[in-house]
């Protein structure tokens, strides 16, 4: 089992910068993907990006490239997500999630574990 705990969300106005944290717990491997979705109200849960742990590749949706930067901390078993330029379209729950394997994928049913998920909205 894998545990994710998600920090950073809040309250923003539009133009506006956050930084998402999810620590990893439990049975972490260098050979996972990690990644980030959002789900709106009323809307479905989207991909937002993703990073392997080994080599730190990449995966961003057309709609944050640009905007967000994803990174990863090994040695704290920590994924960030940089949010630069906020806009009140980017207003979701922000979920943590990881998969086995380091190829990228914004399917969510190829993630195996999820956070909770931390609240971040945009105010214009």
């Amino acid at each position: 089992q894998v545990q994710l705990v998600e920090s950073g969300g809040g309250l923003v106005q539009a133009g506006g910068s956050l930084r998402l944290s999810c620590e990893a717990s439990g049975r972490t491997s260098s050979d996972y993907t990690m990644g980030w979705f959002r789900q709106a109200p009323g809307k479905e849960r989207e991909f937002v990006a993703a990073i392997t742990w080994s080599f730190g590749s990449t995966k961003y949706a057309d709609s944050v490239k640009g905007r967000f930067t994803i990174s990863r901390d090994n040695a704290k078993n920590t994924v960030y997500l940089q949010m630069n330029s906020l806009k009140p379209e980017d207003t979701a729950v922000y979920y943590c999630t990881c998969k086995f394997g380091a190829l990228l994928s914004e399917s969510r049913s190829r993630y195996n574990y999820w956070g909770q998920g931390t609240q971040v909205t945009v105010s214009s």
